[in-house]
């Protein structure tokens, strides 16, 4: 499948180059004294973990439907979101507690020059957001959405970094725990960043009712179909990048059952034409009555 095969490419990308920042960070967080880099290092490795969980994921997820599985595979996409989140989380929490420590515990101010690694860490994670993110909207991937989120948090948890950095060096002697505080403001984006992946991976796993601009596009390509007069209920849930649709038409009263049954299928075949993103599709055929 396309998407799938773009998914993967993705993840490669955002895979690689967590565990290169991973490396700059905390080199650099460690001779440049700076807990904050060293944070961002943290969330960097939860960033490979994830990345590494999404791309298992995602190959699982490729996998056609079975007799076990009808609906395919693509639950296991919300599923992984959902750990994704869990590393983040945990990364807050070990961010915080460190911090806490560092600020009670005073250490000398960070050196200046790890401004300029955070300048360029910046740019880069915000510019890999944007990729991800426009690669989750094409393929319709919640578990790409969680890592695009987790490029933002970091570039984010950098941009916190880099004002503790700044007032550290710029104010300097009693200053030097605004490092510290940043990493903290820092785990607080984060866990609310977790939230913002969170709730829709779990509306993905509860079939909420989400996709009105998909049903209404559905609803004016059915009424094409020659024979359908108009729709009634019309259901879509996702499972990982596929749409599946229940969809019930109303048909002419009078024809025969194999009539109707012929609808159903140009029906059906319309849809997947239209719609390259759907995968089941359930048409109900109702007797009506025509509107003219």
């Amino acid at each position: 499948m396309p998407n799938s095969s773009t998914a993967i490419k993705t993840i490669k990308f955002s895979l690689l180059s967590s565990v290169l920042l991973a490396i700059i960070k905390g080199l650099a967080g460690f001779f440049g004294n700076s807990y904050a880099l060293i944070a961002d290092a943290i969330e960097s490795l939860a960033d490979v973990l994830s990345s590494v969980l999404v791309f298992f994921g995602l190959k699982y997820a490729q996998r056609p439907p079975d007799e076990n599985h009808p609906y395919g595979h693509g639950r296991i996409e919300p599923l992984v979101t959902f750990v994704v989140v869990g590393f983040l989380v945990l990364a807050a929490f070990a961010i915080t507690y460190q911090a806490i420590y560092n600020i009670l515990h005073p250490k000398g101010a960070p050196e200046a020059w790890t401004l300029y690694i955070l300048g360029g860490i910046i740019l880069w994670k915000e510019a890999s957001f944007r990729y991800v993110i426009n690669k989750s909207k094409e393929t319709g991937s919640s578990s790409l959405k969680a890592d695009a989120w987790n490029h933002r948090s970091d570039a984010i948890t950098s941009i916190a970094g880099f004002i503790g950095i700044s007032i550290a060096v710029v104010f300097g002697e009693g200053y030097e725990a605004a490092d510290d505080w940043a990493a903290l403001v820092a785990a607080a984006f984060i866990l609310y960043n977790s939230y913002l992946i969170f709730r829709p991976a779990l509306g993905e796993i509860m079939d909420e009712h989400a996709y009105d601009d998909l049903i209404d596009e559905i609803r004016k390509v059915a009424v094409q179909v020659d024979g359908i007069l108009y729709t009634e209920k019309c259901f879509v849930r996702k499972v990982g990048m596929i749409y599946h649709v229940d969809i019930h038409a109303s048909v002419d009263g009078d024809l025969t059952v194999t009539e109707g049954h012929e609808i159903a299928h140009q029906l059906k075949d319309k849809l997947k034409e239209e719609f390259p993103q759907l995968g089941n599709v359930l048409v109900h055929i109702e007797p009506g009555c025509s509107t003219s």
